[in-house]
C-alpha cells in the first residue's frame, strides 16, 4: 500500500480538483482530506457519513460570574490580553484570544476560572462513490490542525489495511504550516500542484524545501499552464534544476469549473475531454514510479 499526498504551495492552485480527478481513475483506494481548516473535497464526493468523532483542539478559560469578584488579577497575568470587562463590567474571556495556558485559572484567588475542553471540531468516516473518505471540520479560529490531520491519516491507514487497499490518496492543505507538515510526515510520495504565477512558483519553492527535509519523492503538475506560458517555462526550468519530475500539464478549461459546479470530477463530467485523458496519464506515471 502506498500513500500519496497532493499539495500546493498556495491556495487556489487547483489541488482539490486534481485530487478529485485522481479519485476517478485510482482503484482500490482510501481518500483523506487533510485540509482540515477549510475542507472541500466533500463538495465533490457527496459523502454519506457513517462515523462521527469529536476532536479536542485544546482548552479555553471560562469565568464564573457568580464567583468572580472582578479583582483583575487574571487580567494582569494574561499574556494574550484575552480577558476584558463586558457591557455590564463583568470580566469575561474572549475565546478567540485565549490560548488555553491555564495561568489565569491558577492565579485566581476566588477559584472563579475553569478551563474547559473546546469541542468545536469533528471528523468523519464516510462512504462515497469512489470509496471510503476520512474528513474533518474545524470551527473558525480553532487550533491544533496538525494534530487533527495526524488523527484522520491514522484512521485512513487503519481502514486501508482492513480492506487491503492499494493506495491512500491525501488531499493536503495549502502552504507549509503545521497541517502541511503533518500531511507530509510518513507519506510515500508528494504530488505538487503548481499554478503558473510568480506567487505560485515562489510558494512551490518553499514547499519543495519543506518536502526535501523529509527525503520524500516529489512529482509535479502544472495547472492552467496555458494562462501564462512564460512563467510555465520558468516553472519547468526550476523543476529540471531540482530533478523534480513534471508528469502533467493541465490547460485552463471552463469544463473544470463546470464539473465542480455540478459536483462531479472532470472525468465524470467530460470523460472525452483532453484534460480527462491527461489525468489518466498522470495517474499511470505516478503508479509506475
Amino acid at each position: 500500500m502506498k500513500e500519496i499526498t497532493i499539495l500546493s504551495g498556495k491556495g487556489g492552485a487547483g489541488k482539490t480538483s486534481v485530487a478529485a480527478a485522481i479519485a476517478s481513475v485510482a482503484k482500490n483506494a482510501v481518500f483523506c482530506d487533510n485540509d482540515v481548516d477549510a475542507a472541500d473535497l466533500h463538495l465533490i464526493f457527496n459523502p454519506e457519513i457513517k462515523e462521527r468523532y469529536d476532536f479536542d483542539s485544546g482548552t479555553l478559560a471560562v469565568i464564573d460570574p457568580d464567583v468572580c469578584t472582578n479583582c483583575g488579577i487574571c487580567v494582569e497575568h494574561c499574556h494574550f490580553d484575552a480577558i476584558h470587562p463586558n457591557a455590564i463590567e463583568q470580566l469575561e474571556v474572549n475565546p478567540f484570544q485565549c490560548e488555553g495556558c491555564r495561568l489565569c485559572e491558577r492565579v485566581c484567588p476566588e477559584g472563579a476560572i475553569e478551563s474547559v475542553y473546546n469541542n468545536n471540531n469533528h471528523w468523519f468516516v464516510s462512504n462515497t462513490r469512489f470509496g471510503t473518505l476520512v474528513h474533518a471540520k474545524m470551527g473558525p479560529g480553532e487550533e491544533n490542525s496538525g494534530k487533527l490531520v495526524t488523527e484522520i491519516r491514522k484512521k485512513a491507514k487503519e481502514i486501508a489495511n482492513q480492506i487491503n487497499a492499494d493506495f491512500i490518496i491525501n488531499d493536503g492543505p495549502p502552504g507549509i504550516g503545521c497541517s502541511a507538515i503533518a500531511s507530509i510526515t510518513g507519506t510515500d510520495a508528494v504530488l505538487m500542484v503548481i499554478e503558473p504565477t510568480l506567487s505560485g512558483l515562489h510558494d512551490a519553492k518553499r514547499l519543495v524545501e519543506l518536502i526535501n527535509t523529509f527525503n520524500i519523492p516529489v512529482f509535479a503538475v502544472i495547472n492552467k499552464f496555458d494562462l501564462n506560458r512564460e512563467i510555465t517555462e520558468k516553472v519547468k526550468n526550476y523543476l529540471d534544476e531540482n530533478s523534480i519530475s513534471l508528469i502533467g500539464k493541465i490547460p485552463f478549461a471552463n469544463e473544470m469549473v463546470e464539473s465542480v459546479v455540478n459536483e462531479k470530477t472532470i472525468i465524470e463530467y467530460a470523460p472525452d475531454n483532453k484534460i480527462s485523458k491527461e489525468f489518466y496519464s498522470i495517474w499511470e506515471k505516478i503508479k509506475n514510479n
